[in-house]
């Protein structure tokens, strides 16, 4: 691959074996902590690196960057991507993040992404899910546990619900089928899968109305029908999903109230049904 068209992590992961101890050292720091050269000077990356503003100089030389801003730009572009590591800092790794610190994000996650929806929005999905054709859920690394969550708890009070695809199934063989009386709800939370692009576009294509639930890096989607954003902020090198989860409560919760009756006729003939089988 040439070296305009590898991305900044992996000429640095190329170059090691080659790279004098003082560069060694200087590309082992930014293999852990490549956010530090996106956000900071060359002396400041130096200083942090413990090396000398000369050995940052060659670093980059030997990457195949004219200079240090170059660099520099192309790891802040590969910072949007949502990888963790380039979010994460030195400084966040001398020590442990606190319990207090964990729960205090958490709680300011929840509050920042309940405050950007709406009762009118909440009631309005869950009008939609209850009275669709047919439910099509799906998301992709991060996404797929919420998605499989979420298909299992709405399972409670609609019917015709899958999450896509299955074990073996291409999408292909689902999206065929959608609809413009379905509705369909993808999580795309980071690190977002290349073809997510062309999995929406063939959403819209379908003519169904769309449910996407992302992180807060995410810019709406105009296509669809809602967009819901939730913090994923987080102490330490991992996202935090609390408010993801939440959302999905949410979610299912309005859905079994808006089902009233006939929403727990279901809830009742699963139990009697579980009962019978003795399977809890």
């Amino acid at each position: 691959m040439p070296p305009k068209d590898r991305s900044f992590l992996t000429r640095v992961r190329q170059a090691l074996p080659t790279l004098h101890p003082a560069e060694r050292r200087l590309g082992d720091f930014v293999c852990d902590f490549p956010g530090e050269l996106a956000s900071y000077s060359a002396q400041e990356l130096a200083a942090l690196a413990h090396v000398s503003k000369a050995t940052v100089s060659r670093f980059v030389q030997r990457l195949g960057y004219d200079n240090y801003e170059e660099a520099r730009r192309h790891a802040r572009a590969e910072k949007q991507t949502g990888s963790r590591l380039f979010l994460t800092t030195s400084v966040d790794a001398s020590g442990e993040q606190s319990v207090a610190a964990h729960s205090a994000q958490a709680i300011a996650n929840l509050e920042a992404t309940f405050l950007a929806i709406t009762d009118s929005q909440a009631n309005d999905a869950a009008a939609a899910i209850l009275a669709a054709r047919k439910i099509w859920v799906m998301g992709f690394r991060a996404s797929a546990p919420f998605a499989a969550y979420l298909q299992w708890q709405l399972t409670q009070v609609v019917e015709n619900i899958v999450a896509i695809p299955g074990a073996g199934q291409t999408l292909g063989e689902h999206l065929v089928s959608v609809a413009p009386e379905d509705l369909v709800i993808v999580f795309g939370l980071r690190r977002r899968v290349a073809r997510i692009g062309l999995i929406l576009d063939q959403v819209q294509k379908s003519g169904a109305r769309l449910l996407y639930i992302t992180d807060e890096g995410e810019s709406f989607l105009p296509s669809a029908t809602w967009h819901l954003r939730c913090q994923t902020l987080a102490p330490g090198p991992l996202f935090s999903h609390v408010s993801v989860m939440a959302v999905c409560h949410l979610l299912a919760t309005r859905c079994i109230e808006r089902a009233a009756s006939a929403g727990r006729i279901r809830l009742r003939g699963i139990e009697a049904i579980n009962d019978a089988l003795e399977e809890l």
